[in-house]
């Protein structure tokens, strides 16, 4: 089985298989079936978390999808979602998601999805790089020199 980081540690993924994108989830809502603790959704870049319909404390695993370097608007959805009290699994998937972990860890994330060649050790040890940041986030809500 593959493995993830979750809340500081390598572990088994056990959610293969069982994420919906955005529209099938909201569809099944729409049908009658109440959210489950089985399925998670996975939100695309252009897809932000206000599209969410239901009640989005119930989703297990709410997954945000970097497909590319450049497109950083996954990080203000997991914020978002932090600040309307979501408390559950918010996972980073992509490929350009390694060099972003200390960033992605301040903004809400707490699991990261990774290609299958990435070194997980290494990515693990990277999460510590950063210990004081600047810009105010979803762990931080003042910026570093309002706290000096």
């Amino acid at each position: 089985m593959r493995k993830i980081i979750k809340d500081g540690a390598a572990v088994e993924d056990g959610w293969r298989g069982r994420l919906l994108d955005l529209e099938s989830y909201n569809e099944a809502l729409a049908a009658g079936a109440a959210p489950s603790s089985e399925l998670g959704v996975v939100l695309e870049p252009d897809q932000p978390p206000s599209e969410l319909t239901g009640d989005i404390t119930q989703i297990p695993l709410i997954a945000i999808n970097f497909p590319v370097f450049t497109d950083g608007r996954g990080f203000s959805y997991a914020r978002e979602l932090r600040q309307r009290g979501y408390a559950g699994e918010i996972r980073a998937v992509g490929h350009f998601i390694r060099d972003q972990l200390g960033y992605l860890t301040r903004c809400g994330f707490n699991a990261f999805d990774f290609a299958e060649n990435t070194n997980l050790e290494a990515a693990l040890a990277s999460l510590d790089e950063f210990q004081d940041h600047y810009q105010a986030d979803a762990l931080q809500p003042e910026p570093l020199f309002r706290r000096r």
